[in-house]
Order: C-alpha cells, then sequence, then structure tokens
C-alpha cells in the first residue's frame, strides 16, 4: 500500500470510530485526507531544519482521529481541515496542523509518557497527544477555553488528559517530572520551572521570542544528568505566553 493509500485508509476508518454518521464521515474524509498528505510534503520541504522526511505512522494516525471540527467555532467548520491557525476567540488559535504533528513528532512520543501542555487553547493538541502516550497534563490559562476544551476531551472520550486553569509559565509541580512538554504559546525565553519539571532524558519542545517578532521553535533535551541541550528547530508564529 502506497503512502496516500494508507493515509487515505486512517482518514476514512477514524470517522466512523469517532460516531459520525456516514455522510459526516464521507465529508470530512478527503479534506483529512488531503491534510495528512499536506502536512507530509511540508515535512519534506522543511527536512533540512527539522531533520526528518516522514512523520512516523502513530503520528500520522494520532492527527486523523482527532476530528479537527470539533475544534474550531462551527462557523469555521469549513476550514477545519486546511492547513492554517485559525482563531478560537479570546485572542487565541488553534494551531496549524504541520506545527502540532511536528511538535508531536519532536518530542518522540511513547505509550508510557507522562506529557505536559501549556496553552491547552481548543485542546487540540492535547486530542493528538492523548492517543500516543499515556497521560497529558494540560493547563490554560484562558478559563472559558480551558472549561470548553475539558467538556470537549471528555465528550470524545479522553480520559487520559487533566486540564487545568492556570499559569502555564510555573508548570504543574506535583505532577512532576513529566517525560515531555509541549508549549504552544511563545514566552521571550525558555521557562525554567519547566526545565526542572522535565525528567532525565525528557525533551521540551517551545517557540521562544516576542510577540510580533521573530520566534524559533526550540527542542531541549536533559540528559540523564540534569544538563541540557537546546537545538532551533525553525522559524515559527505562536501567540504570546500570558501570565496572571
Amino acid at each position: 500500500m502506497d503512502r496516500r493509500c494508507f493515509i487515505a485508509s486512517i482518514a476514512g476508518a477514524v470517522g466512523l470510530r469517532l460516531g459520525d454518521s456516514a455522510e459526516a464521515a464521507d465529508e470530512h474524509e478527503q479534506a483529512r485526507s488531503r491534510l495528512l498528505a499536506e502536512i507530509q510534503s511540508d515535512l519534506r520541504d522543511t527536512a533540512s531544519t527539522t531533520g526528518r522526511q516522514q512523520f512516523d505512522p502513530a503520528v500520522l494516525a494520532a492527527i486523523a482521529s482527532v476530528p479537527r471540527h470539533r475544534f474550531v467555532p462551527p462557523r469555521m467548520a469549513a476550514l477545519a481541515y486546511s492547513n492554517r491557525p485559525l482563531a478560537i476567540g479570546h485572542g487565541q488559535t488553534i494551531s496549524q496542523p504541520f506545527i502540532v504533528a511536528l511538535m508531536t513528532q519532536l518530542i518522540d512520543p511513547k505509550p508510557t509518557d507522562r506529557v505536559l501542555e501549556i496553552g491547552t487553547g481548543s485542546g487540540y493538541q492535547a486530542a493528538v497527544l492523548a492517543g500516543l502516550v499515556a497521560r497529558v497534563y494540560t493547563i490554560e490559562i484562558v478559563r472559558p477555553l480551558g472549561e470548553r476544551a475539558a467538556e470537549l476531551l471528555r465528550e470524545l472520550g479522553h480520559a487520559n488528559v487533566d486540564v487545568r486553569i492556570g499559569d502555564g509559565y510555573l508548570g504543574w509541580p506535583e505532577a512532576a517530572p513529566f517525560d515531555a512538554i509541549v508549549v504552544t504559546a511563545a514566552p521571550d525565553t525558555m521557562p525554567q520551572p519547566l526545565i526542572d519539571q522535565l525528567a532525565p532524558g525528557g525533551r521540551l519542545i517551545a517557540p521562544i521570542g516576542p510577540q510580533g517578532g521573530i520566534q524559533n521553535l526550540l527542542l531541549l533535551r536533559k540528559d540523564s544528568d540534569g544538563r541540557t541541550v537546546t537545538r532551533n528547530v525553525l522559524p515559527v508564529r505562536f501567540v504570546p505566553l500570558t501570565r496572571n
């Protein structure tokens, strides 16, 4: 089976598993298939900086399994499977699917991992992670967004996701250490509390830089001795990480 057929078969199967009617599943199937092919193409185009030529099949399957149209405002449902960020209210966005897939890939998720996400937003990234790891802890500072995301994640059956309303810069100390941390809003510098809460061998991915200026997606790894190494992946644009 070639990759295009593989992607199409994933996208078609998950529509019915997610409880869509046959008509609704067909409506989204082609859009999902196009999106999966596009993000794979984007990865090949950025391979010189990302260091990756292909997404792992598990990551593609996780992206395919999440009904992105449920995570955007109803008026934007027709754009849900476009490879672009979309506004979700309160000055926040749901990230571009390629960036979600890339950040997920770069933390090298494993079924036994405990992952912290900073910036729940719509809950889309948390839903993708939930299909790949043991447990997801996610923090959102905007209460209406966090409460809505928690409700939707429960409705979609993601029982392994815990949602907290609060200041993500401070992390979730009582649940630490984490095998991986994903930051979906841009602080000016890498938050030290998050580095401290990363387990030895852990991976932290975050967009770093000023609002309206150049931001870089950085991948930080902590070795068994607690030393960290950071790699610049590619330039990005995220909403700023806000504090209480």
